[in-house]
């Protein structure tokens, strides 16, 4: 079979000397056919369908003619009402005296190109032509994978995609920072990154025959640990104290804590060493005089390390006789709440009060007996 042909008869069209099919060549692909009336045989224009879809192919047609076919290239697909096409997907809609149309289901790229409307009338052929258009949804066929550089270094990524029309190709970083597109090529390149250009990298191929598709690359940038916070804490003698350094860093950085030159690790008594994937945290769960002083924590992976100097200090507990005199001064403080009277002479009105009452319960009192 030909290739980009339907697999069908050899061309063949009207004669004028009989009413047999005789081989008449098929005029070269792109180049427009002549016939004696301009006017007719009319086709459509060029038809354009979407991959999958169904194609329709019509020709126009009058009273004057005696016979007709619809060919491709080199091969016919109808004659008449006669199928002479092995394809399936090629239907016959109509043979009137007005339109002789086909339809070609199921379309694929390998359909794309001419047709021609052959006639015959008055015992001469004529011809028209139509090419068909196949769109293609876009798809990415390459895409670059996952990849790691270290910060400073240089990447290339790429982005295939296949479609008809050819599809527009963009990349975009996937951040909240990101704005726009960082590249409308197949390429992107990045030199010298760093590590706010980590993460995502979406790659969209369009062509408006459908939606837009979509693949994504992540971008993993190693740098060293840098400390991003660390405070020295006071705690008082008996009490429980935490010292906290955190740290950034691509792989996670370990974490090692030290005093003066002495390495503290876990299960050591009375204290406990956690780390995780960026903080590490040093407790005393009952901190003595020897436990104050100058701490080091220590962050490393395999691109560098840091260190951070934290001093866990004493301070002061509040005693029980300055919580005692706390006390005191506020049981002594007048109330000074919502509803309380302020009167500077309360006190003498209190005494005067209870001078009066004297009487009246002596009064009572006989009065009993």
């Amino acid at each position: 079979m030909i290739p980009n042909e339907l697999p069908c008869c050899s061309s063949s069209v009207f004669s004028s000397s009989s009413d047999s099919l005789t081989l008449i060549p098929c005029q070269v692909p792109g180049v427009p056919v002549r016939s004696g009336d301009a006017t007719f045989p009319k086709a459509m224009d060029n038809v354009t369908v979407r991959q999958g879809e169904s194609a329709t192919l019509r020709c126009s047609v009058d009273n004057r003619v005696t016979r007709v076919a619809w060919l491709n290239r080199s091969s016919i697909l109808y004659a008449g009402n006669d199928k002479w096409c092995l394809d399936p997907r090629v239907v016959l809609l109509s043979n009137t005296k007005t339109q002789y149309s086909i339809q070609i289901q199921d379309v694929d790229v390998y359909d794309e190109g001419p047709y021609t409307c052959s006639v015959q009338t008055d015992n001469h052929p004529k011809t028209s032509r139509v090419h068909l258009i196949v769109q293609v949804s876009p798809k990415i066929v390459e895409i670059s994978s996952d990849i790691s550089v270290n910060e400073g270094g240089n990447i290339s990524l790429t982005c295939i995609a296949t479609g008809r029309p050819d599809p527009t190709i963009t990349w975009r970083h996937i951040s909240p920072k990101a704005v726009g597109f960082v590249s409308e090529d197949e390429y992107l390149e990045i030199t010298g990154i760093t590590k706010e250009q980590s993460g995502e990298y979406e790659c969209s191929a369009s062509n408006d025959v459908a939606a837009p598709v979509v693949r994504r690359v992540k971008v993993t940038v190693n740098y060293p640990p840098y400390i991003s916070d660390a405070k020295s804490t006071g705690v008082p003698v008996g009490q429980k104290g935490i010292l906290q350094c955190e740290a950034s860093a691509v792989p996670a950085a370990e974490f090692q804590w030290y005093k003066d030159d002495k390495r503290l690790v876990e299960g050591q008594k009375g204290v406990k060493v956690e780390s995780k994937a960026f903080f590490s945290r040093l407790t005393f769960f009952n901190v003595s005089e020897q436990d104050y002083g100058n701490y080091t924590c220590v962050a490393s992976n395999k691109l560098g390390n840091t260190n951070v100097s934290i001093i866990l200090y004493e301070i002061s507990e509040p005693t029980s006789s300055t919580l005692f005199q706390e006390e005191t001064t506020t049981a002594l403080t007048p109330w000074k709440g919502p509803g309380a009277v302020h009167d500077g002479n309360n006190g003498t009105s209190r005494r005067a009060v209870c001078i009066g009452l004297l009487p009246l319960l002596l009064l009572h009192l006989l009065l009993k007996f």
